[in-house]
């Protein structure tokens, strides 16, 4: 009697990966000092860029197994500028190796990328841009900063990866019907085999060539009664079969078990693919050629229950091969009407169109901000350039904090407050309500018109804060 297999994690198909991209280096705030000359100006380099996390299709990666015992990556940080206009290295970025096949998601199902073909890349997290140093941002008025702007953080996210196997040809059918050794028998694949069920564990798949056709054929493990609502191992590898074109029933003509026919065992795998049709939606399986594969007619009997059952499956429109992987007989037959099908749905498919970037830049004239009034002479500022201004700023720095103000009422921020009915000493926040920095809004204090006049590092401005 054979030994069960053992049970490990040596296939993983679908993982959660927490991601962090690398941030951004600080700017430098340098001048530049020799002999006999003191005051060289400013020359504080730039902070490096943050290395980004990027996934890449691999085809010597099978499984997502790697990421199921590592799912936390995070990609180096930028270096910070140094004087001498020395600009800070970037992070490297952190290549993840993922199998063809793989679809990423978020954490509420939408797809944010198919990737499908070796060498296909997807930035998942974008690593933060450098600060710029005080050489940077040295201008007619402000000509020698004290202050530096800091590195941005790099992106962190949370998605899901399901690797979907890519394979022209599915075999379907119950445990132990046969179709890890008719996988055998066409191609040069090797999978596990042996006499009880659910030997095979992970989704196995073979190249297989008929003429002038070679296609992929891959074998869905533990389809039996109830998959689709999670019995056995079937609904953990249903998904293996959305990408393949054509379906194969492989029904075992010589099963002991009482109850249990061909005809009974293609209805009750139809049943369940149908059920799992319907989350599905845009890639139905009802619309993919099947046929029908009468396996292990070596057997007498087994022979005899296919012959008997072969014209119920020819009423249904279905071909029907009666096959023996022990044997051989009947595989050639099935391998070119395989290939035929093959065949006919590439030449089905669209003409394969040139990769093409679109670049869809952002309309003119909107709005950078928006305020809200929270009550209590209390206004809320939202907006990707303000929240991007504050991670950029030193608030140790009171010069930094000035061109923090300057900036902001450039943009309008001033007159935007002003027209919403802000009074005087009006509590500003900018961000979140959950997670935002918090100003007093003082609209006699000038801004927008140049630096404070004050050491560097200083902004007369900010005095009796």
């Amino acid at each position: 009697m054979a030994a069960a297999p053992q049970q490990g994690a040596q296939f993983v198909d679908r993982v959660v990966l927490h991601v962090v991209a690398g941030h951004g280096g600080h700017g430098c705030a340098s001048i530049h000092r020799e002999k006999f000359k003191p005051l060289g100006g400013p020359d504080g380099g730039n902070g490096g860029r943050g290395g980004d996390v990027v996934l890449r299709v691999d085809s010597g990666t099978a499984s997502l197994l790697e990421y199921h015992r590592r799912p936390y990556r995070k990609a180096p940080n930028g270096r910070p500028g140094q004087g001498g206009h020395r600009t800070g290295a970037n992070g490297e970025d952190v290549e993840l190796r993922v199998p063809d096949g793989t679809v990423v998601k978020d954490r509420d199902g939408n797809v944010l990328a198919d990737l499908v073909g070796e060498g296909t890349r997807f930035v998942i997290a974008r690593g933060g841009h450098g600060g710029l140093g005080n050489a940077a941002l040295a201008s007619a008025k402000r000509k020698a900063p004290g202050f530096a702007l800091l590195g941005e953080p790099g992106e962190e996210r949370e998605v899901v990866l399901e690797l979907k196997s890519v394979a022209d040809v599915a075999l379907v059918g119950f445990p132990s019907a046969g179709k890890s050794s008719l996988i055998a028998a066409m191609s040069a694949a090797r999978p596990k085999i042996a006499d009880y069920p659910f030997t095979t564990l992970v989704p196995n798949l073979g190249v297989v060539e008929a003429g002038d056709t070679t296609f992929t054929v891959a074998d869905v493990p533990g389809l039996i009664e109830g998959a689709s609502e999670g019995r056995g191992l079937g609904h953990a590898f249903l998904r293996h079969i959305e990408r393949c074109s054509t379906l194969a029933h492989v029904l075992d003509c010589a099963t002991p078990e009482p109850g249990r026919d061909p005809v009974s065992d293609f209805e009750v795998i139809e049943r369940e693919l149908a059920a799992y049709d319907r989350e599905l939606g845009d890639t139905p399986l009802a619309d993919r050629p099947r046929l029908v594969v009468l396996n292990k007619v070596d057997v007498p009997d087994a022979r005899d229950l296919a012959e008997l059952v072969r014209p119920e499956f020819e009423k249904r429109g279905l071909k029907v091969f009666e096959v023996s992987a022990a044997s051989h007989e009947g595989l050639r037959e099935l391998t070119f009407a395989l290939a035929e099908m093959v065949k006919a749905y590439r030449a089905a498919l669209p003409p394969a169109e040139p990769t093409r970037l679109v670049i869809r830049p952002r309309p003119v004239g909107g709005a950078d901000f928006e305020i809200k009034d929270m009550g209590g002479n209390t206004y809320l500022i939202t907006g990707e350039k303000p929240v991007r201004w504050l991670r950029q700023t030193d608030f140790t720095n009171d010069e930094a904090v000035g061109y923090l103000a300057d900036r902001l009422a450039r943009l309008g921020v001033e007159e935007a407050l002003a027209e919403a009915g802000a009074a005087a000493g009006a509590t500003v926040l900018i961000g979140t309500p959950d997670d935002s920095v918090v100003f007093d809004w003082e609209p006699d204090v000038p801004a927008g018109g140049g630096p404070g006049h004050g050491p560097r590092g200083t902004d007369s401005r900010l005095d009796g804060r």
